[in-house]
């Protein structure tokens, strides 16, 4: 291999008038590495006796061996010009520094901790990115037209130390920091270790080169926290504690509040940039500590601390992926809703509660975010009270119903706010739960005076709760329930499930329905992971729980006669525990209230009996069920029907339904004819009887023609 031209002068570089301060002081530490290259080939040219070989690099001649075994390359006699020029160099930078210049490669080596030995490996290896004459130098110098990126051995001789020092190989060895922090990669690795080829990673060449744009995998996972002005939790603790140089924190956060934004406010008030990671973005085929590896180098580049929660997320991958995380070089914030665990980091953490926001302090936030796009007089307290959000999804929701006001030219009324708050509920209980969005209202149900009274009551509690819990205080410590557990029980088609729908439409809620064949597991212990998996995630979305068939999960425990009944009786215990520090809404729905355990007895907050309707609700029934739209035949007698027929409300749903198909296939109205042949066929449902006596004279209805 032929070596290239020398050149006494460093080449020129267009327009390097024109290039900022900090690309300057790379480039001219750039020069001390092209001198130490320049003489170094000076001297493998005057030691070579063939140096212009044509076929250099890809044979050994023989007079090379003799040359090896006599005793091999001295190192390269120092340049007595480079401390000149590094000097020169660094005073520059110097000058640029007072005046307030960010120098990428001074704050790179500060924050990563690295010396000059360190520095100068580094530029050694990224030469060969910056300037690509750089791999024809290191070819020559190799001996090898292949090798175009600096060696261990190559990058040692350059800095002028010998390979043989044990402290400067480890520098490239795991437990230096330039691997370890992944800015230089030690390729090659079935190479012998002098001849493994070093190479700088790109998002560490384009840093220093002025470009901030993420790592691909680290941008994934990142997001934008609420801006500090949000934050009503006051971080001075917090920030004095990053101040003093604490590198661990965990934030462990309730229902509706924000760890994530308080740390990046604590961040933002100490004056450092913050990296916020989502640590449910993590795909399955991501490596949790690779992961954490490249957040903890674009944090070291960004000069930043690290937010990163919630920490449940890592815990599922094991206790490796935690300390990944826990363990960064750096400040580190962790989120979540578990208390701390001492085997998740060998350090001791700084531990913090991080409180929801309380409901004024919300309403705020919904006026500044939406600022004169809210309609005249509209209270956001009185619209959006009982949605536990946190800052960013109040931004969030905010945006979404500005966004619908807009669309039909309207000003943001009280349903728009309803819908975006709606719409920040997670998707993971919909995996568990049917979602049911409300179409009913008070005014759809049939029901006794004293039981709509009753639901009338609940309503106001769930309202209040706040109020009377947070304000008033009487959620104090001696109680840890803040939820609202109710029942509703009666016969089956009274009215429970519409009632449950009723009352999540009134608070603006979705009602997830909870379906027990995701729940009940054959399997020990099944069940109860996945009853924690429901109520856990109902605490992240503002909704109702039905637990319809109650009494199939919260039946009564009995006396332990085999393993059955031990493992049944373990189930309603667990339920028993898990209802107590519900912090959501849940009714439960039963039509044996008798098979419920009476321990549940002192959870509920309202029992609401729903009876077999009267004649006058009957009546109210038939007509509501046929509804505005169906056409009448003249001869419907819903007075007789409500009068002979002691029925519910779902049965009846069901025998208009079935009439009026009927109907529909003949094109005609729905006929007296159609509503007692349907009656007919539900009472053969329900297993009872058709006497004429019952049907009186549209028995004969029934009877075949003829």
């Amino acid at each position: 291999m032929t070596a290239p031209e020398h050149r006494e002068q460093p080449p020129s570089r267009p327009g390097a008038e024109a290039l900022d301060a900090s690309l300057l002081h790379l480039l001219g530490r750039l020069q001390l590495v092209e001198a130490r290259v320049r003489r170094t080939v000076a001297w493998r040219r005057a030691d070579d006796p063939n140096p212009d070989d044509g076929f250099r690099g890809l044979y050994i001649s023989a007079d090379q061996v003799e040359r090896v075994l006599a005793g091999g390359h001295p190192s390269a006699p120092a340049d007595a010009d480079a401390a000149a020029l590094l000097a020169r160099v660094e005073a520059d930078a110097d000058v640029a520094e007072g005046r307030g210049v960010d120098l990428r490669l001074r704050r790179l080596a500060a924050s990563f901790g690295l010396d000059e030995l360190d520095v100068e490996l580094l530029l050694v290896a990224l030469a060969p990115d910056l300037d690509p004459r750089f791999e024809r130098l290191y070819g020559y110098l190799h001996d090898d037209v292949s090798r175009r990126r600096a060696s261990i051995g190559l990058a040692l001789e350059l800095c002028g130390v010998p390979a043989v020092v044990a402290l400067a190989r480890r520098r490239l060895s795991a437990g230096g920091v330039l691997v370890d922090r992944r800015l230089v990669a030690v390729e090659d690795e079935e190479r012998p270790f002098l001849t493994r080829s070093l190479r700088v990673a790109d998002r560490v060449t384009a840093h220093l080169l002025g470009d901030d744009t993420p790592d691909p995998t680290v941008a994934a996972l990142t997001w934008r926290a609420a801006p500090t002005g949000t934050i009503t939790q006051r971080v001075e603790g917090l920030v004095r504690a990053l101040v003093d140089g604490v590198r661990l924190v965990h934030l462990r956060e309730h229902p509706g509040a924000d760890a994530v934004a308080l740390g990046a406010a604590a961040f933002a008030e100490s004056g450092r940039p913050v990296l916020t990671v989502d640590l449910e973005r993590l795909r399955a085929e991501d490596d949790p500590e690779e992961v954490a590896s490249l957040v903890g180098r674009e944090a070291g580049l960004l000069g930043a601390g690290v937010v990163a929660g919630p920490v449940e997320a890592l815990v599922v991958r094991g206790l490796p992926a935690v300390r990944a995380f826990s363990e960064l070089t750096g400040s580190v914030v962790l989120t979540g809703t578990r208390p701390w665990d001492p085997a998740w980091s060998s350090r001791v953490p700084l531990l913090g509660e991080v409180p929801p926001l309380d409901h004024h302090r919300r309403a705020e936030l919904w006026r500044a975010s939406l600022s004169d796009h809210l309609a005249a007089g509209l209270d956001p307290l009185a619209a959006t009270g009982r949605f536990r959000l946190t800052p960013w999804q109040v931004e969030r929701a905010a945006t979404s119903a500005r966004l619908q006001a807009q669309a039909a030219g309207r000003a943001v009324g009280a349903d728009d706010l309803r819908a975006g708050a709606r719409a920040q509920n997670a998707a993971g209980l919909e995996r568990l739960a049917r979602r049911i969005e409300p179409a009913v209202s008070l005014d759809d149900l049939v029901l006794p005076p004293d039981v709509l009274e009753q639901l009338g009551e609940l309503l106001i509690r769930a309202r209040q709760r706040e109020r009377v819990l947070d304000d008033w205080r009487l959620g104090g410590g001696a109680s840890r329930r803040r939820g609202l557990c109710a029942l509703f029980a009666g016969p089956s088609g009274t009215g429970k499930t519409m009632a449950a729908e009723v009352l999540a439409g009134e608070l603006g809620f979705d009602l997830y329905a909870i379906d027990l064949a995701t729940v009940v597991d054959k399997y020990i212990g099944e069940t109860e992971k996945n009853l924690d998996r429901i109520f856990a995630e109902s605490e992240r979305v503002n909704g109702v729980l039905l637990f319809d068939e109650a009494d199939a999960l919260f039946g009564k425990r009995s006396e332990v006669s085999d393993a059955h009944d031990r493992y049944a009786n373990v189930e309603v215990a667990y339920l028993l525990q898990r209802m107590e520090l519900f912090d959501g809404i849940a009714i439960l729905a039963t039509n044996l209230r008798s098979n419920l355990d009476e321990a549940f007895t002192r959870r509920l907050d309202v029992v609401v009996e729903f009876p077999e309707p009267e004649e006058e609700h009957r009546h109210a029934l038939w007509d509501r069920s046929l509804g505005p739209h169906v056409p009448r035949a003249e001869d419907l007698d819903l007075g007789f029907l409500a009068r002979a027929f002691r029925l519910s409300g779902g049965n009846i749903r069901n025998i208009v339904v079935a009439a009026a198909h009927a109907a529909a296939d003949e094109d005609r109205a729905v006929a007296m004819a159609d509503l007692i042949r349907a009656t007919h066929r539900e009472y053969r449902k329900l297993g009872r009887l058709t006497v004429p006596a019952e049907f009186g004279t549209y028995f004969d209805v029934l009877m075949p023609p003829g």
